[in-house]
């Protein structure tokens, strides 16, 4: 049977705090999966009865799903699974402490920023291979880009399990139908246009007279100002990767950081527009993500950028809320351009077997079904667009809402996936690691230009550039004196069409 991983009194109050919100969750999802799957298909493996698996993820919409599969998997096959869903700031703790002293959970996430190879390489992980029998003919099974040499198989070994599509974007537009009907905007029927923005953001606000504003974000997460920023310029043409510190910002028709574009430029400065009107929610730097998105159904504001999660979690614990989806502001003149991922998977999700776990049968056994395509239709019927399957058809087959579906379509219009440096030339793995981003990042850069703290946004942005540029040259100098053969040149595809998909034959 399933059971809690004994954990600290903060971590212990965070996660009561989260199921407190998803109590109306939990019923649910567990209905839903006993509908996709009344029984799961046999085991792949002979598993250990009574053996303990320890599994940690950031929780969120996973988390709904993973309760109750694991206690029906746990159920059936006579083991026991110690299911840890943590805050990426946790999980920066956890997971390397674990590793470090020997403890670490048998599967886990690797904090946000880490290098898989460099994960593979110091040891923390382990290839799943031997786990699951006929590997290459499930592996089969998966698109195109969902095991990449580089990203999660090395030496011929596969290492991560990808098993959500990366092809969506966390900063779309979600908002509160009735302000923007009232202030003569409808976003479903039309994209809002980055001047029709700002005045919606405005007439809300004026509309609200102190009640409610415009526009919200979670200003204190510092990444925030560049995601919104980036998808933004990237949707008015400036053509850029955003995944890795070797694809965000860069034109890999160039191989050059596009932070002083006009579409950048636009983009920043379309944010100082709204704080300028008095749009934007008061207090917004002391705002994080979590508060800005819970301030949306309780009437705060009438729009946030962010991403699909917020759907199915909006749905289930705020039934009464009307909102609508839609895309980023597009420019005002000409057309919209295409976002860019760098891989079929989403880092973020991929799940790793620890180096020194004793449990790979068990960890094996679940990862081949969660890459099949019950497995998948479960984990969509439940998981929804928050974090929707890698596989298409599974997206088909499951039972989404209306408004889950919708944003998926927009995500397989607006996106396309582009050049992964790293697939190209597997050494640039090397580069990532030794790459150290400026003090003044590009996130604290438009921070600081919104805020006020700085001025002028060409010369700023203008810096940028060359404060990256410099860093990236640095990085490529200390891994080619350490003997390895790599150039800038390694960072540009001139064959890269933004408006196609990259695909293996590509490179």
């Amino acid at each position: 049977m399933s059971s809690e991983y004994p954990m600290s009194a903060s971590r212990r109050r965070f996660i009561q705090q989260m199921a407190v919100g998803a109590v109306g969750l939990g019923a649910g999802a567990e209905s839903l999966f006993a509908q996709s799957a009344a029984t799961l298909p046999p085991s792949i493996n002979d598993l250990t009865p009574d053996s303990v698996l320890r599994w940690i993820d950031s929780g969120d919409q996973k988390a709904v799903f993973f309760k109750a599969f694991f206690e029906q998997y746990a159920r059936e096959r006579g083991v026991e699974i110690v299911y840890d869903p943590l805050p990426w700031n946790e999980i920066a703790k956890v997971v390397p402490l674990g590793v470090r002293n020997k403890t670490a959970h048998d599967v886990f996430v690797l904090p946000q920023n880490s290098n898989p190879a460099d994960a593979v390489r110091e040891g923390w992980v382990q290839p799943y291979d031997d786990f699951i029998p006929d590997i290459e003919t499930w592996k089969a099974g998966f698109p195109e880009g969902a095991f990449l040499p580089g990203i999660n198989v090395f030496d011929g070994k596969t290492y991560g399990l990808p098993f959500t599509s990366n092809k969506r974007q966390t900063t779309h537009l979600l908002f509160n139908r009735a302000y923007l009907h009232d202030a003569g905007f409808d976003p479903e029927q039309k994209a809002l246009t980055h001047s029709e923005f700002r005045e919606a953001a405005l007439k809300i606000t004026q509309n609200g007279k102190g009640r409610y504003f415009g526009f919200i974000l979670g200003g204190s997460q510092i990444g925030r100002w560049a995601a919104i920023t980036r998808d933004i310029g990237r949707l008015a043409g400036a053509s850029a990767g955003a995944d890795s510190v070797i694809e965000a910002d860069i034109d890999f028709r160039t191989g050059q950081f596009v932070f002083d574009s006009d579409q950048y430029i636009e983009a920043v400065e379309l944010l100082i527009a709204l704080q300028k009107d008095g749009s934007m929610f008061p207090g917004v730097m002391g705002v994080n993500a979590p508060q800005a998105r819970a301030f949306m159904p309780q009437g705060a504001a009438g729009m946030i950028l962010q991403g699909p999660w917020n759907i199915p979690t909006w749905e289930s614990q705020n039934p009464d809320f009307d909102f609508g989806i839609g895309s980023a502001p597009l420019p005002d003149e000409g057309p919209a351009s295409m976002l860019t991922i760098g891989q079929g998977a989403t880092t973020t999700n991929t799940m790793w077997l620890w180096s020194g776990s004793q449990n790979g049968a068990i960890a094996g056994d679940i990862f081949h079904y969660l890459g099949t395509l019950e497995g998948q239709i479960a984990w969509a019927n439940i998981v929804g667009a928050g974090d929707p399957p890698i596989m298409p058809e599974a997206i088909e087959k499951a039972d989404m809402s209306v408004r889950a579906k919708a944003i998926l379509q927009q995500f397989n219009e607006q996106i396309r996936v582009g050049p992964n440096p790293v697939v190209g030339t597997p050494a640039l793995a090397e580069v990532a690691s030794a790459f150290q981003a400026p003090d003044q990042s590009f996130a604290l850069t438009v921070q600081g230009l919104v805020g006020g703290q700085l001025t002028d946004v060409a010369k700023q942005m203008k810096a940028l550039k060359v404060s990256y540029e410099d860093a990236m040259d640095q990085a490529f100098d200390k891994v080619r004196a350490n003997g390895t053969d790599v150039s800038r040149d390694d960072l540009v595809f001139a064959n890269w069409d933004p408006a196609k998909d990259f695909g293996s034959k590509d490179y």
